[in-house]
């Protein structure tokens, strides 16, 4: 007999161990206890609207401006206005030694030009200030006047008096005292401007300045020293 006939059908092997269980899946409730909120979802909706219209805007707004000036600039070409002193007279200029008072007798004059083909320019208040080492020493309130196309105006100044200098340390009373051997002083001229432009119908309002460093040689007697006055293009700043 072969070795089948002693197999009866029973199993004396380990135990099998049952089929494991698939486990179950879990859901967690959402915090709006499973329903939507049709009030939330349609505010969301309708906020993003509102800020999307919103930047549309704005950089619609952006685009307008920046053609509009771009036009404006190939139109007018605006150029700054012009100033130069072509002479300036010192017949008098002493710092005395007790109280820093300063003597002065200043005669400028000077050229406005507007070197735009189709802006105007409106001088409404023109405020000239003499300056020595950063102090002012005189005032002179200029005539005001217009301004046309590609036009220039002579414009003279005399400031003369006297005026006492209270910062004056050590080595600007050096400096002063060098000025004098040499007949050259360092005077500023500085202009407070309030004007007009004139383009069109419109006739926008600006308060710029010029500033001017003058080297301003002593006259005696009819006579200059150093060479005399060199013509002296002025810095405008808007």
């Amino acid at each position: 007999m072969s070795d089948q006939a002693h197999l009866n059908g029973a199993y004396y092997g380990p135990s099998i161990p049952p089929p494991a269980r698939k486990p179950r899946s879990y859901h967690r409730p959402s915090r709006g206890g499973g329903s939507c909120n049709p009030f939330s979802w349609c505010f969301s909706c309708i906020c993003g609207c509102v800020f999307n219209l919103i930047f549309q805007i704005l950089i619609t707004i952006l685009v307008i401006l920046g053609i509009v000036v771009l036009v404006f600039w190939l139109v007018f070409r605006p150029n700054a206005p012009k100033f130069h002193v072509n002479e300036a007279v010192l017949t008098q200029f002493t710092l005395s030694n007790d109280n820093n008072t300063l003597y002065y007798d200043l005669a400028v004059n000077m050229t406005f030009r507007n070197p735009n083909r189709r802006i105007g320019i409106y001088y409404d208040r023109i405020e000239a200030n003499a300056e020595y080492h950063d102090q002012r020493f005189a005032t002179q309130n200029l005539d005001t006047f217009y301004l046309g196309h590609k036009k220039e105006k002579d414009v003279s100044a005399v400031f003369r008096g006297e005026r006492v200098l209270v910062n004056l340390d050590g080595r600007d009373r050096s400096d002063y005292n060098s000025e004098r051997t040499g007949g050259v002083y360092n005077v500023d001229l500085k202009l407070k401007l309030r004007m007009r432009l004139k383009v069109w119908w419109a006739k926008p309002k600006f308060k710029p300045h010029f500033e001017c460093d003058l080297r301003v040689p002593m006259t005696s007697g009819g006579a200059v020293s150093s060479g005399g006055f060199q013509r002296t293009k002025c810095d405008f700043d808007w």
